[in-house]
C-alpha cells in the first residue's frame, strides 16, 4: 500500500562534503600515481587521511544519520532488507546493505592510505612519512601491496556505482540527489536528521587536521 511522503533532511553538510571530497580525491590519487606526480600524490594522500579521520570521529559524535551506531546493524537486518521486509521510506539514512557498503568503502580506502604512509623508496620521492618505522623488507612488501590494492579500491567503487544504478533502475529511487541536496522523501511521521553542531564539527575537523599533520611530520615520538 502506498504511503504519503514528505521531504526531510537526511544527510548533514559534513557528511556530504566528505563524500564528494572522497569521490574526487580517490581518482586523483590514482591519476597522480599513474603520472608519477609524487609531490601531489603524497599531499592528496594526507588530505584523504584527514578526511577519513574526520569521518570516523563524526561517525561517533555527528548527526543521527552520520553515526555508525544508527546504521551499522546485524545480519538479521540485512537479510530482512534483501527479502524485501524493510521499508526504505520508513527510515532515513543508509539502508542495511548500504551500511555494509559504507564500512567496506571506508575500510579499503583507509587500508590503501595507511599503506601509503609506510610505503615508498627514499630515491623515488614518494616515501611515506612513517616509512622509517618499518624495515626495508616490510616497506617493500607494503609498497608492492599498495600498488596492486588500488584494484580492490576500484572494485569497491564499481560496486558502489552499480548499486546506485540499481536503485535508480529497479527501485526508482535516487541516491545521488539526497547526497547533493541533503534532503529526500520519507513516509509521513518519519522525522528528519538531527541538526549538525558547528562547534562539534569544528572540534572534529581540528582533531582530524591535527592528527594528519602529526603523521605528516613523522608522528613524533614514534618516528
Amino acid at each position: 500500500m502506498a504511503h504519503d511522503t514528505h521531504a526531510v533532511s537526511i544527510w548533514d553538510l559534513p557528511v556530504r562534503l566528505t563524500h564528494w571530497a572522497l569521490a574526487v580525491l580517490v581518482p586523483a590519487m590514482w591519476f597522480t600515481a599513474d603520472s608519477s606526480l609524487w609531490w601531489w600524490h603524497t599531499r592528496i594522500g594526507h588530505v584523504l587521511l584527514g578526511l577519513l579521520i574526520f569521518r570516523v570521529i563524526w561517525g561517533f559524535v555527528g548527526t543521527d544519520t552520520a553515526r555508525f551506531s544508527n546504521f551499522v546493524r546485524g545480519p538479521a537486518r540485512v537479510i530482512a532488507y534483501l527479502r524485501g521486509n524493510y521499508d526504505v521510506k520508513a527510515h532515513i539514512g543508509h539502508s542495511p546493505l548500504g551500511a555494509l557498503s559504507v564500512i567496506a568503502m571506508l575500510g579499503v580506502i583507509a587500508a590503501q592510505v595507511g599503506m601509503g604512509l609506510f610505503a615508498g623508496d627514499p630515491y623515488d620521492g614518494a616515501t611515506g612519512p612513517l616509512n622509517a618505522l618499518v624495515g626495508v623488507g616490510t616497506a617493500d612488501w607494503i609498497t608492492d601491496t599498495h600498488e596492486w590494492f588500488v584494484y580492490v579500491v576500484a572494485g569497491m567503487i564499481g560496486l558502489h556505482l552499480a548499486a546506485i544504478a540499481i536503485y535508480v533502475g529497479v527501485k526508482k529511487q535516487s541516491l545521488v540527489g539526497p547526497m547533493v541536496a541533503g534532503k529526500g522523501e520519507a513516509e509521513e511521521g518519519v522525522e528528519g536528521n538531527s541538526r549538525a553542531s558547528f562547534a562539534r564539527f569544528a572540534i572534529c575537523a581540528g582533531a582530524a587536521i591535527g592528527v594528519a599533520a602529526w603523521v605528516w611530520f613523522g608522528a613524533w615520538p614514534l618516528g
